[in-house]
Order: C-alpha cells, then sequence, then structure tokens
C-alpha cells in the first residue's frame, strides 16, 4: 500500500510559477514510478508529466513541455512539479499517482495509487 498526500496547491496569476509537492509513503514506495495528472471541470483527467523510480527518466505532455518539470526525491519521499510560465488552461485540479511500471507511464491506467489532488488556478 503507497500513500499520496498533495500539496502547494493555490491561486497564481498568469506567467507566474508555482511547485506542488506529493509525499509518498509505505513499503516499497521508492520503487515506484511517479506522475502528475490534472483535471479541469468537464474535462478528462489528462497526463502531465512522469518520472521512473529511481528519477533516471521523465516524460511530459506536449503542452507542459519547457515549462514543468518534475522531479523525485526519494530521501524525502516526495515527488515535486515545478511549473513555471503559468496560463489560465493550466487550470486544473492536479494529483499524484504512484505506478509499479516503468514505461508507458502517460496512461493513467497504469497507475495503481493516487492522491486526494490539489487545486491549481492560474488567472489571467
Amino acid at each position: 500500500q503507497v500513500q499520496l498526500v498533495e500539496s502547494g496547491g493555490g491561486l497564481v496569476q498568469a506567467g507566474d510559477s508555482l511547485r506542488v509537492s506529493c509525499a509518498f509513503s509505505g513499503r516499497t514506495s521508492s520503487n515506484y514510478a511517479m506522475g502528475w495528472f490534472r483535471q479541469a471541470p468537464g474535462k478528462e483527467r489528462e497526463f502531465v508529466a512522469a518520472i521512473t523510480w529511481n528519477g533516471g527518466t521523465t516524460h511530459y505532455a506536449d503542452s507542459v513541455k519547457g515549462r514543468f518539470t518534475i522531479s523525485k526525491d526519494n530521501a524525502k519521499n516526495t515527488v515535486y512539479l515545478q511549473m513555471n510560465s503559468l496560463k489560465p488552461e493550466d487550470t486544473a485540479v492536479y494529483y499524484c499517482a504512484a505506478s509499479p511500471y516503468q514505461s508507458g507511464l502517460g496512461r493513467h491506467l497504469l497507475y495503481t495509487y493516487w492522491g486526494q489532488g490539489t487545486q491549481v488556478t492560474v488567472s489571467s
């Protein structure tokens, strides 16, 4: 069992930066790949970014590539999503998720554990 708790969401203006965090716990939790997904009102949940268990490989959605950075600190049991140059269309609930797989990480069905989500709102 892996527990995930997101934090760091909030209200920012377009062009600002924000970092959201996800604390994970549970036996062998550091062996999981981690991903960030988001869901805006009336839209389906979409992939944002993912990182393999050792942080060696990262993946990004085209919509955030070059603006967002995912990182994982196994010593602190935390995964981060640094978001720069935020846009109003980035507004969504951001979810952290853990997957026992190390490839195909853009697919939400490969994630076993999910956090409760944190709201990110970007005003224009």
